[in-house]
């Protein structure tokens, strides 16, 4: 079986697992981020933006992190890039992958951003993510500067692998991950 073939395996099988993901159990996933990045503000003496993700069928909805800070959102590109935009108040509009983004004229740099907190379908101990397998996340980390810019998973716990999952030579692990019952960092 080839990497392609075991991830699309695992991608089936941790899809059914967050499906199952209760709404409750959701919501104390967001709590525990929210708890995280109190935290994290009051450590930090510059905090810039936290870039976040519009969330999908049955993902975690951290967006209410955005009453207390400056928020950004990804905008996926046909070249496969992933920028970030600060998520004000204009009108967002779908992206190349049909997710909704903002779409300003600038995007942020790494020194904008003080962390970034992204979905997973699956995570596990070795911090090797899950995604959905667009590659955005790992093609941006590729570049150290980005690469040292905090990265969480945001998943229920359901949803952490207790195995290794399959690692591609491209993926890069993340710098720790959040669920309703821990924080792995």
């Amino acid at each position: 079986m080839t990497i392609s073939e075991k991830k699309k395996l695992e991608r089936d099988i941790f899809r059914r697992l967050r499906d199952e993901v209760s709404i409750n159990q959701r919501e104390n996933v967001e709590k525990k981020v929210k708890s995280y990045v109190d935290s994290f503000i009051k450590k930090s003496k510059n905090i810039g933006y936290i870039a976040i993700y519009w969330p999908l069928k049955n993902e975690v909805d951290i967006r209410s992190l955005k009453e207390k800070i400056s928020l950004a959102l990804p905008r996926c590109t046909d070249k496969k890039d992933l920028l970030f935009y600060p998520w004000d108040e204009k009108p967002l509009t779908k992206d190349s992958e049909g997710i909704l983004s903002p779409n300003n004229s600038f995007s942020l740099s790494y020194e904008q951003i003080s962390m970034i907190l992204v979905p997973c379908l699956s995570i596990d101990k070795n911090l090797i993510r899950l995604g959905y397998g667009g590659g955005y996340f790992d093609k941006l980390r590729r570049d150290k500067n980005w690469r040292n810019v905090p990265c969480l998973g945001v998943l229920a716990s359901n949803c952490v692998s207790r195995i290794p999952l399959t690692r591609a030579e491209w993926d890069i692990p993340l710098s720790g991950f959040i669920t309703e019952k821990e924080i792995f960092v």
